[in-house]
């Protein structure tokens, strides 16, 4: 019976997620706004159906009362920060919450299958993060003032990334001396300072006014990334490296600093790949394990071989919850979790993931190019870039297409820096969307208003007395104050950014 129970749910998984995935598509269209609140109401059905199911599964294959009282806990903390989010902030975005809160519940699942102290840490720092960040809208519109703190990003940053090579605190992990350890609380403070770079950069582009001013942003920028290179974090290098060439190019709209970032990036990794191939050992090791898995299965290429027989063996449903071998992929949990996906809830859930985080980038695309505010614009769109690229790189390295650069799956894989800096941003996509949608309502009731009060008073008809044509034009015009987004009852941000 339990056998029967469990291949049903693996169907009807694959089957709500598929379903989820087509409603994440449709609240981009421009649509009638009844159809996309249904829309996105209807999501969130789909969204607990594919957690419930889950969780039945792992309860029926373990049989522990624990996991029953995790799945309630994950239930109630989810509902109330759906609810709750879109009372405080009417302008926010509920696409944004939907999928948010659904790449967590993923995790959670998937690291519950795999590890479930693992799983109860997650979630308890994730719980902690969704509390803190629910200020973070609210910080993003009363305080304009930081678009000005360009000295102190650049030093913080820069600093914060050094905390690595003070000695008792910085960490060397898989290769990588990019950890730091305080209170026995382990992180990884390039998560931390991608936020800050992004913020100096914006800044920066904002105040720059001739070459010299662009200059000195280039050579601060250079200096982040001098900094992750000496602490052997290439692939947060390769993050920062695109997130600058990206900001650039939209700050100046020349094509030319696409085509000289692409060349110029590939020559510096090449170069510097020969000559500090030495140095950078474990960063060889991946490219050997790229180029050939099977050949070094023994060792370097043991994870990548591994990650792909995995993704083979599940197939388009996938083998089910509890019923492949994920656990046998080294570090699992965190770089690979999207193979361990593949595996158990199939190729089909592992590509509709894909199109979930798609639909993010899009969404935060349409913010950044409609918000008005030109360092607003650069930071949506610097997150926009900084998420896409950390999913390509992630799952790049899972099925071979590109060597592993060692980060995470956002919100999926277990890592308490990456969910903390991941939470942040979608806090800061959310403050800048609230802050869009009131400057918008306020752009276009005044035009309304200027408009109606100013048009012409039609020629008077001859034969009429023009008394009261002189009379409408002595009078003053009526000052109305527009109304805001804060003023209004409801603001549905989804409407807007649909149309």
């Amino acid at each position: 019976m339990i056998t029967i129970v469990t291949e049903i749910a693996k169907y009807l998984i694959i089957f709500f997620m598929v379903l989820y995935t087509v409603k994440c598509f449709t609240v981009l269209k421009p649509v009638p706004a009844d159809k996309k609140r249904r829309a996105l109401n209807v999501q969130i059905f789909y969204v607990f159906m594919i957690h419930f199911l889950c969780y039945l599964t792992l309860y029926l294959h373990y049989e522990k009362k624990s996991i029953l009282i995790f799945y309630l806990l994950q239930m109630i903390v989810s509902i109330t920060y759906m609810v709750s989010y879109h009372t405080i902030y009417k302008g926010s975005s509920r696409l944004i919450t939907n999928n948010m809160s659904f790449l967590l519940l993923i995790g959670y699942v998937m690291l519950t299958r795999l590890d479930f102290d693992l799983a109860k840490k997650q979630f308890l720092f994730a719980t902690i993060m969704l509390v803190v960040t629910a200020f973070v809208p609210l910080f993003v519109v009363k305080f304009p003032q930081i678009k000005k703190w360009t000295i102190f990003y650049a030093v913080f940053g820069i600093g914060f990334l050094c905390t690595v090579f003070i000695p008792h605190v910085g960490v060397d992990k898989y290769g990588s001396n990019n950890w730091i350890s305080i209170g026995g609380i382990s992180m990884q403070p390039m998560e931390i300072v991608k936020i800050i770079f992004v913020f100096f950069l914006a800044s920066s582009f904002e105040k720059a006014k001739n070459f010299k001013d662009m200059m000195k942003t280039i050579c601060v920028a250079g200096l982040f990334m001098l900094v992750l290179v000496a602490e052997t974090d290439l692939g947060g290098a390769v993050i920062f490296f695109m997130v600058f060439v990206m900001m650039l190019y939209l700050a100046t709209g020349k094509h030319s600093i696409l085509i000289g970032g692409g060349l110029g990036g590939s020559v510096l990794a090449v170069v510097g790949y020969m000559l500090l191939k030495d140095h950078f050992s474990h960063v060889t090791m991946r490219i050997d394990a790229w180029l050939n898995p099977i050949e070094y299965i023994d060792g370097s290429g043991y994870q990548v071989a591994q990650s792909l027989f995995a993704i083979g063996s599940g197939g388009f449903e996938g083998s089910g919850l509890c019923q492949g071998l994920p656990t046998s992929i080294p570090v699992v949990s965190s770089d690979f979790i999207f193979a361990a996906i593949c595996e158990e809830l199939g190729v089909i859930f592992g590509l509709c993931l894909l199109l979930m985080y798609l639909s993010c980038f899009i969404y935060f695309i349409n913010i950044s190019m409609k918000i008005r505010d030109a360092f607003y614009k650069n930071v949506a769109f610097g997150f926009t870039i900084c998420f896409i690229f950390q999913i390509f790189l992630n799952v790049g390295g899972v099925v071979k297409f590109i060597p592993s650069t060692g980060v995470t799956l956002p919100l999926v894989s277990y890592g308490v820096s990456s969910v903390v800096s991941t939470l942040i941003i979608f806090g800061i996509i959310q403050g800048i969307c609230v802050l869009e949608n009131s400057g918008v309502d306020k752009n276009v009731r005044q035009e309304s208003i200027s408009r109606e009060e100013w048009t012409e008073t039609p020629v008077a008809v001859r034969g009429q007395s023009n008394s009261g044509e002189k009379q409408r034009k002595q009078k003053k015009p009526v000052q109305r104050k527009a109304k805001t987004g804060y003023d209004r009852k409801e603001t549905n941000s989804d409407e807007f950014w649909g149309e």
